[in-house]
């Protein structure tokens, strides 16, 4: 089925001005022939004259106190409190909400600065972003509020949720491209054509001053800080935010949090500029930035006292653990910063205050769902084994009293007698239980291991 076939449609008493195009010629507007002239002009035509990897832009701490004076009337001041999971963690923990900001995430504040900077010509023209989420919303929500023509171009896996909103939001949405790569590639060209600015979502040095706006409020709202741990994507968030704390307290170190499925930030500290690093799916998926801006590496690099790498299973957590004891839904993204603590990456910080920007609560609805799950498997509350039981009357029972004898419920049974190598009056039997906690499901192994023979029992990942 069609894409558009599945957006919902609007009715004319909708506040909706924006539209959708769908765009799946993998040929830009505007490509040249394959010359040696051609290639040259094709490589020019694809330069982004605020991202210059020759000239970066070093943003300072004047850009950061001007973007929010600028942006205070159209920001929400988003509150940073003292966390339930503090005991949990073992030290003064505090969270910045910057998912209750209207859009669910940080980005506001940078596409605002930016859109304040345009020029009036500039603001008439209209600007331009690829993006498959966050940056699209923010851009859109506050272009319609300034009266600014946005177009936004997604790639084709960006969520229909978050098309749909650009659209209500008043922005023409163009779905072009399989990933947000060839996405940014088809903007960039299509805004020089149409003399549209192209807006980088994270390197814009506009984007990073506005973003930084953040650890202004995070000092003021927490004295005497002393660590934040900031989720480090294309880096613009960790720029800015580094920016002004170590500006104003000197003293509070700066971590960077990455996905273990794309640690780019790190490999571009090792080699002393942004590379090229392997990304692969993950559940912050805002995190997957293979090569982070020059501007943001240039202005970070100085800041950052520390970087830490964190695994799927940590990030599922750290989900789980925010909607039960903080009631916040927060993504992945979002969740890593709490991830780094949950898994024990910085033991130094134990007693110590510190703050985490739980940056964006945009998460895929129909992922949610499986990634609580993939949590509660980490944290030892669901566990799945197979066990072989008599194919007699009785058999299946009796695993079942042990099972429930200990309070545990069963969440999943399946049966399997085809394909079973023992005896023929066996059955297998594969189950998913659902626990308090690891040490319950130790006990029900243990229970299991003692009841039945030996190699009846397959536990865990090797029972897939």
């Amino acid at each position: 089925m069609p894409l558009q076939d599945l957006l919902p449609q609007s009715s004319d008493d909708t506040p909706d001005t924006g539209e959708i195009k769908m765009d799946m010629d993998p040929v830009s507007p505007t490509s040249k022939e394959n010359t040696g002239a051609g290639i040259a002009e094709d490589e020019e035509d694809l330069k982004d004259e605020f991202c210059d990897p020759d000239n970066p832009v070093v943003v300072k701490f004047q850009d950061v106190s001007a973007a929010a004076y600028k942006i205070k009337s159209g920001i929400q001041r988003t509150p940073c409190q003292r966390s339930q999971i503090s005991s949990l963690v073992g030290m003064e923990l505090f969270f910045k909400k910057d998912f209750l900001q209207t859009t669910g995430s940080f980005k506001e504040r940078g596409a605002r600065n930016t859109l304040l900077t345009l020029s009036e010509e500039q603001k008439q023209k209209g600007v331009i972003a690829a993006s498959a989420g966050n940056h699209a919303l923010a851009l859109s929500y506050h272009s319609q509020s300034l009266g600014i023509p946005v177009t936004v171009v997604m790639p084709i896996i960006a969520p229909i949720m978050k098309i749909n909103r650009c659209k209500q939001n008043g922005a023409t949405v163009i779905i072009h491209g399989q990933d947000l790569g060839e996405s940014k590639t088809y903007a960039i060209r299509m805004g020089k054509k149409q003399g549209l600015m192209y807006i980088n979502g994270y390197d814009n040095p506009h984007i990073i001053s506005g973003q930084g706006t953040m650890g202004l409020e995070i000092i003021e709202q927490v004295p005497d800080l002393d660590a934040v741990i900031i989720p480090v994507g294309g880096a613009g968030l960790i720029a800015g935010v580094a920016l002004a704390i170590k500006s104003l307290s000197p003293r509070t170190t700066i971590i960077g949090v990455e996905s273990e499925q794309c640690p780019s930030f790190s490999a571009a500290m090792d080699a002393g500029h942004p590379i090229w690093t392997k990304s692969g799916p993950s559940l912050a998926d805002g995190l997957a930035v293979p090569t982070v801006g020059v501007n943001a590496f240039a202005t970070a690099r100085h800041y950052v006292d520390k970087m830490v790498v964190v695994s799927e299973d940590l990030i599922a957590l750290a989900i789980l653990r925010l909607i039960e004891m903080e009631k916040a839904v927060v993504e992945g993204a979002g969740a890593s910063g709490l991830a780094a603590l949950i898994g024990n990456k910085l033991p130094e910080l134990k007693g110590k205050r510190v703050a985490i920007p739980l940056c964006g609560g945009n998460i895929d609805t129909t992922v949610l769902g499986r990634v609580l799950e993939r949590g509660l498997a980490a944290d030892g509350r669901l566990a799945r084994f197979v066990v072989t039981v008599s194919d007699r009357p009785g058999g299946i029972t009796e695993l079942a009293d042990i099972i429930s004898s200990m309070g545990i419920s069963i969440k999943d049974i399946f049966h399997e007698r085809a394909f079973l190598k023992s005896e023929i009056f066996n059955v297998q039997v594969k189950c998913v239980v659902e626990t308090r906690d690891q040490e319950h499901s130790d006990e029900l192994y243990r229970a299991l291991k003692h009841h039945y023979p030996c190699g009846r029992i397959i536990w865990g990942t090797d029972s897939i």
